[in-house]
């Protein structure tokens, strides 16, 4: 058996004690990344991020049938047309004998009202007091679109495009957005 000198002990004590220390900073330092950090990191990210509200491609295709319906019970021939928030087209239909025009007249205005948040039939107004509006690409500043809202928010557009007038076609929009609320 041999004999540990003082200063052994004291240096064998203080290598322990610093192992020791080591291993508790070590796990407190691992529980500090444990839920009180995930939670900074989730606070982070909901400053950074944000939700929104969409319109199902079931919901969609409702309000365009709704609106083609609409426009076919008055006897006339459209295309329906309807976009996302961020102006993707989701669904068109193109009614029977509806022009060749009428499809890109359909989701330019449908894409202008959910741009704006409001009915172009409006917004074709505001030309006398801003004609650079209608350089903005794919948009187009006549009657016949309609936005899709949720909590005052733009969802979606609808657009309508083939009829004789623009506030027909405004209202077969109209019906589609009726549509959705039902």
């Amino acid at each position: 058996m041999t004999k540990t000198t003082l200063r052994t002990r004291v240096l064998l004590g203080t290598v322990a004690a610093a192992a020791l220390g080591a291993g508790t900073f070590g796990a407190v330092t691992a529980n500090a990344a444990g839920p009180a950090a995930v939670a900074a990191a989730d606070a982070t990210q909901s400053r950074n991020t944000t939700q929104s509200t969409h319109l199902t491609a079931d919901a969609a295709v409702r309000a365009a049938q709704a609106a083609l319906d609409a426009a076919q019970d008055a006897n006339h021939k459209v295309t329906v047309a309807v976009v996302d928030r961020n102006g993707n087209t989701v669904v068109t239909l193109r009614g029977d004998g509806a022009g060749p025009q009428s499809y890109e007249s359909a989701v330019r205005k449908a894409y202008t009202a959910v741009s704006w948040n409001a009915p172009t039939s409006e917004l074709a107004g505001r030309l006398a007091q801003a004609p650079h509006l209608k350089d903005i690409p794919n948009t187009l500043f006549l009657a016949g679109g309609a936005p899709v809202t949720a909590k005052d928010a733009p969802i979606a557009g609808i657009g309508v495009a083939g009829a004789p007038s623009g506030d027909l076609d405004e209202k077969f929009a109209q019906a589609g957005v009726a549509a959705l609320a039902r």
